[in-house]
Formats: C-alpha cells, structure tokens, sequence
C-alpha cells in the first residue's frame, strides 16, 4: 500500500472567493516549487489545481449568525477534520484565506501543534471590533492584507504585516466589448441586458434570489424589451436554482463559469454585497448592491458594524459610488427603481461608471498572489 505523501502547505477557504484565491495560489506555489504537496479546505477550483481537498468548500459556504447556527453540524465535522490533519500530520505551513470566524479557531490549532501560519484577506478590523487584532497577532505569524489601510491596524500591535494588494486586480479584466460579449452568450444584441446576481451561497439564494426575480419582474413591466443573464457560481449547480427559476414567468438566461463575461454584456446588475462587487467595480459595470440577513442577525451587525459603506466597492473608493440597499430596503420597488435609473438615465449611468474606475485605480498594479505565494514559500521553508 502506498504511503500518503505528507503535505507542506495547507491552504483553507471557506467561499467561493477564497476557493478562487487558493487555486491561483497553489498553482504559483506549484510552479515556484514542483512537488510542493498541498492540502486543505476548497472547492472545484482549488481542486483543479492540484490541491487534495479534505473538506468540500462548497458545504460550508454561510453568511449571519442565525444562518451559520443552524449549519453549525457541517461546519464542526469539517474543523474537526482539519483540526485532525494539523494535529497528525502538520504541514509546514498553514494558509488561511479570509472565513475568519473558523479560520481563527484554527490558527490556534495550528500554532498549539507548531505549523506557521500565514493569513490573506484580513478580518475587517476597521469595521467592526478592532480589538481582535491582539488576539490575531497570539495565532498568526503573518498577515497579508488587501488594502494600504489595513497595515496600520496591525502594524500598531506588533504583528508581522504584508500589503500585497487585491488579486482581482490580475484576475478580473474585460476581454470582450459588451457587443462582443452579448453574441457570445446567445443574448439579443440591442436589447438592454441585466444582470442578476445573487451569490455564491446557497443561504444567499434563499434570502435573496426570490427578492431579485420580483424586481426583474418590475423592470420587465417598465422596459419590456429587457432581458435577464444570471451567472451560475462555481459553489452552486443548477438544481439549487432550479425551485426558483422553474415556476419564474420570465426567461432568464443561466450561464454557467463565464462571469466577467456576463459583467461585461450587462447594462446594469442586481448583486448581492461580498467579492462580486469588487469584480463588477473592475469590469466597470453599474450595479444596485443588496444585502440581507435574518432580522436577529441584522439587529446585531447594525449595532457593532462601524461603516458608511457595505459594499467593498464603496469602502475602497471611501464613497456611495453606487447605491445600497440593506435588509427592509432590499425589496422590488427600489431595486427594480434604481436598475430602470441606470438604463435610462445615461448621465447617471456614466457617473457610476466613473466612480467604478477610481475604484480600480487605488487598488494598484496587481501581482497580489505572486507576492503571497513569495511569502508562503518563504515561511513553509
């Protein structure tokens, strides 16, 4: 029986962000250092790319409080898990991607069994409780951050910090015209295009995608000529959609793994708050951010929660480039109003647009994962 080849590097993400991140970043460990032996948490990403997931991703995707309590058994047998490997057999160096609220927990069991950590995409300390940090710099070694101003939170305790910048940078770029991107994807050419966007969680489709279709509804009745493209994330497949859209009324295009193309077709978006955003920002596409939670989990983030801004579009941009709408907000009427604005108010639209491109503009040059990979490299050795 062959033995188990022992791992270096570990890498955990939780979304399918992260599972994006983790991916790029194994695939630079790899071609740095042929042979490096990674395993970790991830999705159909991070597996592609040569990474021996222990934990599926793709089940352990939760936003709020409520939300991530009644998933709690799936979330606890998938830390045990990884709690195990670290104990047993320790790589070398542990890498945790954002999915703060269990990645934390296991920094602590990797520095109890002696495996460096390294953590990428900093809990938001500058939007609410700021004082983890010292807790953060007793668990991790290193912390690599996103934007400038993160490095001075942790910079102020101590902790070995990197800013090595945002991948999307490299990641995200339009490579087709909207004209061009439109025939691709087997829509009308002329006809306005929206985008529907509602997440990667299948928590955020409960919440969310019901909400969505209702406005799509409202802007077909003002815009009869308008036509609807939903991207489907990696985390999902089709049947998690499928008791939403099948009764629909409407024709709404599913695609499948071509996000930036679809951005790149649409005239406007309805997207839900989290990475998407950013990405959308850097296509340069208007968008409507919402954003909900169950009540008892809104009540709570609204209390603790220190920014003007949810969405990370408008956070980098350090103003309401494009609108939200959060929780009693997040209804038809005024997410259908503000996507019907966008298309008919050209003026309106190009003033997003030109917030959009500030956005990508202080987010820098890229090499974001390079540098990390750079940083895991060193430390695994």
């Amino acid at each position: 029986m062959l033995q188990r080849k022992s791992a270096s590097v570990m890498i955990v993400a939780g979304e399918a962000s992260g599972d994006m991140y983790g991916a790029e970043l194994a695939t630079r460990i790899l071609d740095a250092a042929p042979g490096t032996a990674i395993c970790g948490m991830g999705g159909d990403r991070m597996r592609e790319a040569g990474v021996e997931t222990l934990v599926d991703a793709n089940t352990m995707a939760v936003m709020g409080l409520v939300e991530v309590l009644a998933h709690f058994p799936v979330i606890y047998r998938g830390f045990k898990l990884l709690q195990r490997r670290l104990e047993k057999d320790p790589p070398r160096l542990l890498v945790l991607i954002d999915y703060p609220d269990f990645n934390l927990r296991l920094a602590k069991v990797a520095k109890r069994a002696g495996v460096k950590v390294l953590y990428f995409v900093s809990p938001q300390v500058w939007a609410w409780r700021s004082g983890r940090v010292k807790g953060i710099g007793k668990v991790v070694d290193r912390m690599a951050v996103l934007f400038p101003f993160e490095v001075p939170y942790y910079e102020r305790e101590s902790i070995p910090v990197s800013f090595v910048g945002h991948p999307l940078v490299d990641m995200v770029h339009r490579t087709l015209s909207r004209e061009d991107a439109v025939a691709s994807l087997g829509l009308e050419r002329g006809k306005p295009t929206v985008g529907l966007f509602p997440g990667s969680r299948r928590s955020e489709i409960e919440m969310l995608l019901p909400a969505i279709l209702e406005s799509a509804r409202l802007i077909r009745e003002k815009i009869p000529e308008v036509q609807f493209v939903l991207p489907l994330a990696s985390s999902l497949r089709p049947e998690h959609l499928a008791p939403y859209l099948d009764p629909f009324p409407l024709e709404i295009k599913v695609v499948p793994g071509r996000n930036h193309d679809v951005m790149s077709a649409c005239d406007a978006v309805i997207s839900v708050s989290g990475t998407v955003t950013m990405e959308l920002a850097l296509i340069g596409t208007p968008m409507v951010i919402i954003y909900k939670v169950s009540p008892l989990t809104y009540e709570i983030g609204k209390r603790v929660i220190k920014v003007d801004h949810i969405g990370i579009c408008n956070i980098v941009a350090g103003e309401r480039v494009v609108k939200e709408l959060i929780q009693h907000d997040a209804e038809p009427a005024a997410i259908s109003a503000e996507i019907e604005k966008i298309i008919k108010d050209e003026a309106y639209a190009e003033k997003i647009r030109a917030g959009l491109a500030t956005v990508r503009e202080k987010l820098g040059s890229g090499g974001a994962l390079s540098r990390l990979a750079e940083l895991a490299l060193e430390m695994k050795d």
